[in-house]
């Protein structure tokens, strides 16, 4: 009999193992380090605030859990991200990425680790343009909208406050580079001037010829199209230094509370923008982040909830865990026709899934998919007053 106890007892640890290793892994990976390591935190806590209220529903595919394993993708190095998405797929045997963030660094594991093991990616962040038209056998979607409406957004503020001339910045890689050539574009094309279109390096301790050289071509106010934490911030605080301008556009990049911590007055005055929409679903995953402790309205925070949301929900609408069957699930449940599903209505959306019905994912950010399976792009307006970043309008 104690030989028959033991053996039942090693078979439902086998079969309690098996359980466990159906249950749902995510990855999420993101510049926990590198030049945007001061808006990383809540990104994460926004996708892990998705899938929190997910495993307190319990009722996804009848009842499996969710657990996410965070990897830093640096950001910068595409090597370090492709090495860091490697492990968490074959090691952790994560069925989803939540990330990348940096447009670079998105398409390194894109084209390295996520096609070759063909893992769905949902980036919150990655902006460039460049990814609209990358090959991604259907794997790849963003929350966040391209650069290419960023650039007609930017236009749109500086012409309506009368700015003509612009001298531009941009960190010297895909973000930057998509993002000022697409800014430049419709900037010239709305009848504006651009004196200098000049990259930069990030890590330099000394930005001042950089800086000469914006100064010699001139303009009302100089783009920044860098990092919060890192050149672009550099830049700004060089160019203070010298007087060369005064007064910045700050890009979703540059838009953080460390860039106002470090940079302090010299900032008054400046404007920008980043993702954001004035939707009430915007307003509920506010207060959902503010009980969990973080803020909802910092830059691609709502989108990282968003972008877990979706991998969940496409999961639970194609009865599946397996990239190969859900990715071709994301676009509906992302769009309509169907019940329009807010934060805090994921266990809802998971009931109407189950009974055969269908959702429109409004989410966080009022989600609308196109095209290649990004954003369309909504963009809040941003002014820095009395060292306070303040929302002044929506786009």
């Amino acid at each position: 009999m104690k030989k028959l106890l033991l053996t039942s007892t090693a078979a439902l640890t086998l079969m309690a193992g098996a359980a466990a290793a159906q249950d749902i892994k995510i990855g999420i990976i993101l510049g926990f380090t590198g030049p945007l390591e001061s808006i990383t935190p809540a990104m994460a806590a926004g996708a892990e605030l998705a899938v929190a209220e997910v495993n307190a529903a319990g009722t996804l595919l009848d009842g499996q859990t969710v657990s996410t394993v965070r990897a830093d993708s640096t950001c910068i190095d595409a090597s370090a991200a492709t090495a860091a998405a490697e492990r968490l797929v074959t090691s952790e045997g994560v069925q989803a990425l939540m990330g990348a963030d940096c447009s670079g660094v998105t398409t390194a594991i894109l084209q390295n680790v996520a096609r070759p093991n063909g893992i769905v990616m949902v980036s919150p962040s990655a902006t460039s343009p460049a990814l609209s038209t990358a090959e991604d056998d259907g794997l790849f979607f963003r929350t966040a909208p391209s650069d290419a409406r960023q650039g007609v957004v930017m236009t749109e503020i500086l012409r309506d406050r009368g700015i003509n001339t612009v001298a531009v910045t941009y960190t010297n890689n895909d973000y930057g580079k998509g993002l000022a050539d697409s800014f430049a574009a419709a900037f010239t094309e709305a009848g504006g001037t651009v004196t200098i279109n000049a990259a930069h390096e990030d890590g330099k301790a000394d930005y001042s010829a950089e800086v000469g050289a914006l100064a010699s071509a001139g303009g009302e106010v100089l783009v920044v199209a860098g990092y919060v934490d890192q050149g672009g911030r550099g830049i700004i605080q060089a160019a203070l230094d010298t007087g060369a301008f005064d007064t910045f556009v700050l890009p979703d990049g540059m838009v953080g509370e460390a860039l106002v911590a470090n940079i302090g007055d010299g900032l008054n005055g400046s404007f920008g923008q980043y993702p954001g929409t004035d939707s009430e679903g915007a307003s509920i995953f506010a207060e959902m982040a503010a009980e969990a402790g973080f803020d909802g309205t910092s830059a691609f925070a709502a989108e990282s909830y968003d972008a877990a949301a979706l991998i969940l929900l496409a999961m639970q609408a194609s009865g599946s865990t397996d990239p190969a069957v859900f990715k071709d699930h994301i676009m509906s449940v992302a769009n309509g026709p169907g019940e329009e599903i807010m934060p805090g209505d994921l266990a809802r959306a998971i009931e109407i899934l189950k009974e055969g019905g269908e959702v429109d994912y409004v989410g966080a950010t009022a989600v609308d998919l196109i095209g290649p399976g990004e954003s369309a792009g909504n963009y809040r307006e941003i002014e820095i007053r009395d060292g306070v970043i303040e929302t002044v309008g929506f786009r």
